[in-house]
């Protein structure tokens, strides 16, 4: 018992230290060049479906929000649980939370994740997999908690809202487990200080609406009789 308590202890050290160190925002990474923030260079969900397009049926390529971001998505590597991507217009799937079930998209928050804040509930996040299927969330929960210790993996949150304080076993549980849904995670800025907190959007499927790409490769929002 006193083993895989240890054990346990161990393994969610690991967790913490992969959820939350993944996103200090500078570190080791100079010279960071701003996301632009103007939704008129966003291409057309029609013209992003087909950039996604890449013939890979279970990997996830895409996520559109309408008027807020079009970015690429990529997978971490297998040896590399805390990898984020440093490209522009690209988000990071989030492996851990793929091992619990649901989908995690992270970013640093001066490339894809400077759109995150953008986001707002009721809208829809898009996912576009690599044979053209799709999968739409709408957003019902934002999530913002402050790092009490920023430059720690293993820091407390305290939630912004509540004013509770949280584990970061607490904060994966939240943000990860439970039922079917997406999460897009960054970290928030203040004071100079990137790595300050944590944002994440919460959505879940919804199952009224489907994106159909026609013959002629036109693009379609439906909604299903009732």
């Amino acid at each position: 018992m006193a083993f895989k308590k240890r054990f346990a202890h161990f393994f969610w050290r690991i967790i913490a230290g992969v959820l939350l160190s993944t996103l200090f925002c500078a570190f080791a990474i100079p010279a960071p060049a701003f996301a632009s923030d103007l939704p008129d260079s966003l291409p057309t969900l029609d013209a992003f479906m087909k950039r996604s397009i890449d013939g890979n049926a279970n990997v996830l390529r895409g996520v559109y929000v309408p008027n807020v971001l079009a970015d690429s998505v990529v997978q971490q590597p297998t040896e590399l649980p805390g990898f984020v991507s440093t490209l522009d217009s690209t988000t990071t799937q989030f492996r851990l939370a793929a091992d619990a079930g649901n989908i995690g998209l992270l970013a640093h928050n001066f490339l894809a994740g400077s759109s995150f804040s953008k986001i707002i509930q009721g809208d829809r996040i898009i996912l576009v997999y690599g044979d053209g299927r799709t999968e739409i969330f709408l957003v019902e929960s934002i999530l913002r908690f402050q790092a009490l210790d920023p430059l720690s993996p293993y820091s407390l949150f305290k939630d912004l809202e509540t004013q509770n304080t949280l584990t970061a076993e607490d904060l994966f549980n939240i943000a990860y487990r439970g039922q079917y849904h997406v999460t897009l995670q960054t970290c928030i800025e203040k004071e100079g200080e990137l790595s300050w907190g944590r944002l994440f959007i919460i959505a879940k499927p919804i199952s009224d609406e489907y994106i159909h790409i026609q013959y002629n490769q036109t693009v379609s929002i439906l909604r299903t009789p009732h």
